[in-house]
């Protein structure tokens, strides 16, 4: 049985062949839906070698979708661009331009 050592030192994330942190769930997790995916179609009674190909191609396309991740985005970049989409691109102001450089300081009057 071959012994695949995982290395993580202090405040290092996980690695294992290459991938890092997150990547290492999404490739496990997309193997598995491509497994599942297999049986489902094999089940249905679809022909094996039409299986067999959707499954080489689907996980020939989740391995080097996820290494290109690894390798683009790095241990928590994917984190990050998931966060920057749900920054606006742009803010709004609907102030008359008079109002954005009017300085003066409105004072409260108060009345008797």
């Amino acid at each position: 049985m071959a012994a695949y050592p995982i290395n993580k030192g202090i405040n290092r994330p996980v690695e294992f062949k290459g991938l890092k942190s997150q990547y290492l769930f999404i490739f496990a997790g997309g193997l598995l839906a491509v497994f599942v995916l297999f049986a489902i179609m094999y089940i249905i009674g679809i022909n094996q070698w039409i299986c067999i190909g959707f499954v080489l191609v689907a996980a020939s396309l989740l391995v080097f979708g996820t290494f290109k991740m690894n390798e683009k985005y790095g241990t928590h970049g994917l984190m990050k661009w998931t966060a920057r989409l749900n920054h606006p691109r742009y803010i709004i102001n609907r102030k008359a331009i008079i109002h954005l450089f009017d300085h003066k300081t409105k004072r409260i009057r108060y009345e008797k």
